[in-house]
């Protein structure tokens, strides 16, 4: 049984869920609970004398898990010898030891650091001819059916609700079979192969027939990403458009969440739906806010009975009536919209989002990417800086894997180029390019680049970063090019947060002392570099703490071109003109590099610049939907307390 600290809901309050979930603080101590629980499995089978049949899974999900079960062989002997794996999947066709192979990642992550035997872990052959795939899939599924089933099935969720490479539209008695990927998991999955081009088209599954067939299931999900497709898979119809959907009517099944997975979920996200609460402010404003655009009603026309037909009869009685309670929330609303980020001088600041005092302020903006800065506030960024204030931007990586090949040869020629125009000789130049330009032609597909080429492509985006931020209007002296070294792996892995990564966020900090921070909160960031780069600064600002500049220091998080912050949570709305939207725009358009095909493009297949602006827009429209002035576009904030 895997047990949550935080999570202590009963069955009525999941009565809206079709399956049972529990929600943990963070991935790290759901990937302990997950861990805790095979190793009970494997020690029960090992007393018996007899095998434990694990199903296991890849991708980002897991890797929590099997870095715990490594930890649990190497710390406190838990032994693998009985135990017997099969995997869910694997790409086809793949080599096993190439860098994107299924085969290599469970070597690497778990199999070559346990006791287990080699001949007990089976993962799906991607080396095999078309003709041979169907016997090898009877056969597959043949040995699972010989040791009585799997024991435990370890599952991830695609955010199509594909459940190993079952894609939506598979059958519930589907086998195990080749299958075509579908668009939204190759795109998904691109980054690793260098573009969309070099992913594979299909791959060899698992079927949900056999997944069904496990004695116990546990699904694992991290991030704001998959909140949407859980509160689908566990509330709602079971489909083949969504095959982890078809976990409801499994009867040993768990949903293994963190709190943003879960936030979608109805006891989560509208608690007042499913018990009786204390209405702070906080869900006062979200169930007021929630209301009004379900109804699509602004604020100030909710009635008594839209608050009791939809289940805030409660919050009526304790606060009603309802013209009250909306002139309240309407308000609140209102003073979240300023035109002075940086506060407004010689004016009233009690409802503004931002102190008056200090009338010119020191505003550090950290850019997890050479490019969140503009793309995500930089509307708000040029209106610091024509306010007078001393901004401060920090580029804390390089950005370099999100450079073309094609791109970085282009340079690395024009370098050649223009020495030879310019009678300039500098045979480290020459052969540094040189050695440059004959690896980007004779790369192979996944292959990680070699320092010469990582450094040329950060070359890239630093000048497009120093553009754009000469174009705002900042000096010289006011860039900052972190380059953390956590980002400088070559490949999408990274490493972890590290105490350079951390000293480095601190000095430039303490060197600034800044009024404002700005950092990007976007979790939602598909391969985690945004979480790495707001954690360095979380533990930057909590080890300054005591320092006198920090009293003045406020923490604003903006949110990047994945998603925007809920309506009920934004606390500073910062207003665009069209002009200023068309002048933003202009200076995403620095970023060459990043334009026309992205090397990393997500399930959306808009540019940036064009997600940047129909988000703006969008948070402008709601708004004006909700009662207020209609503006062209807004970028909005949460302030973080520390």
């Amino acid at each position: 049984m895997i047990k949550s600290n935080i999570d202590k809901a009963t069955g009525f309050e999941k009565r809206f869920e079709n399956i049972n979930t529990v929600v943990f603080e963070n991935s790290t101590e759901a990937s302990k609970a997950v861990a805790q629980q095979i190793a009970a499995l494997i020690q029960s089978k090992q007393k018996n004398n007899e095998s434990c049949v694990l199903g296991l899974a890849t991708g980002s999900s897991p890797k929590g898990l099997y870095t715990e079960l490594v930890r649990l062989h190497k710390e406190d002997g838990l032994s693998f010898k009985n135990v017997i794996t099969f995997n869910l999947d694997e790409y086809y066709p793949m080599e096993p030891d190439s860098v994107n192979s299924y085969v290599r990642f469970m070597k690497e992550l778990l199999l070559d650091q346990i006791d287990i035997l080699p001949e007990n872990y089976h993962i799906p052959n991607g080396k095999l001819s078309k003709e041979e795939i169907a016997d090898y899939c009877h056969e597959y599924e043949a040995k699972i059916e010989a040791l009585g089933g799997i024991d435990l099935q370890i599952l991830g969720i695609g955010g199509n609700g594909h459940i190993g490479f079952n894609e939506s539209g598979s059958l519930q008695n589907s086998k195990t079979r080749l299958v075509a990927l579908d668009h939204i998991t190759r795109v998904a999955a691109s980054g690793d192969f260098s573009g969309l081009s070099n992913t594979p088209r299909t791959a060899i599954t698992l079927g949900v027939k056999k997944i069904m067939e496990a004695k116990q299931v546990i699904l694992m999900a991290w991030g704001e990403g998959k909140s949407n497709i859980i509160k689908k898979s566990v509330e709602g119809e079971v489909t083949n458009q969504i095959p982890a959907s078809f976990l409801q009517e499994h009867n040993q099944v768990v949903f293994v969440l963190d709190k943003e997975a879960s936030s979608k979920l109805t006891r989560i996200n509208r608690p007042w739906l499913v018990e009786k609460i204390i209405w702070t402010d906080k869900l006062i404003r979200k169930a007021v806010l929630g209301l009004a655009l379900d109804l699509k009603k602004p604020i100030l026309m909710l009635t008594d009975a839209d608050y009791i037909e939809n289940g805030m009869s409660d919050l009526l009685a304790d606060s009603g009536p309802a013209y009250d309670i909306n002139i309240r929330i309407f308000n609140k609303l209102q003073n979240t919209i300023t035109g002075w980020p940086g506060g407004k001088p010689n004016a009233d600041d009690t409802h503004r989002p931002e102190r008056a005092e200090p009338v010119r302020k020191k505003v550090l903006l950290f850019s997890p990417h050479p490019d969140d800065d503009i793309i995500s506030m930089g509307g708000t960024f040029m209106r610091l800086q024509e306010q007078g204030h001393e901004v401060h931007v920090a580029y804390q990586t390089s950005g370099n894997i999100a450079v073309a090949d094609d791109e970085a040869l282009r340079f690395a020629k024009f370098v050649c180029d223009y020495n030879d125009k310019f009678k300039i000789q500098s045979i480290e130049a020459e052969t540094i390019c040189k050695k440059a330009e004959h690896f980007l032609k004779n790369k192979k597909a996944s292959e990680i680049d070699i320092p010469e080429v990582r450094y040329l492509k950060g070359l890239i985006r630093k000048g497009e970063a120093r553009a754009t931020s000469q174009f705002v209007g900042l000096p010289e002296e006011q860039i900052h090019f972190m380059e953390l070294p956590f980002y400088e792996t070559g490949a999408i892995e990274k490493k972890p947060l590290g105490c350079e990564d951390i000293q480095l966020t601190i000095d430039l900090i303490e060197k600034i002392k800044p009024h404002q921070i700005y950092a990007a909160g976007d979790l939602a960031d598909p391969h985690g570099t945004h979480k790495v780069c707001l954690d360095a600064i979380f533990e930057a600002v909590k080890t300054l703490k005591p320092k006198p500049f920090m009293n003045d220091c406020w923490v604003w998080l903006y949110r990047g071109a994945w998603q925007e912050w809920g309506i009920d949570e934004v606390e500073m709305a910062v207003p665009m003109s069209p002009d200023q939207v068309l002048a933003k725009r202009h200076g995403i358009f620095k970023h060459q590099s990043q334009k026309d095909g992205v090397v990393f493009q997500g399930t959306d297949a808009r540019e940036f610049w064009q997600r940047a602006e129909d988000r703006n827009s969008e948070t402008a429209q709601l708004y004006n939907q909700l009662g207020l002035s209609r503006y062209a576009a807004m970028e909005a904030f949460v302030r973080w307390e520390f």
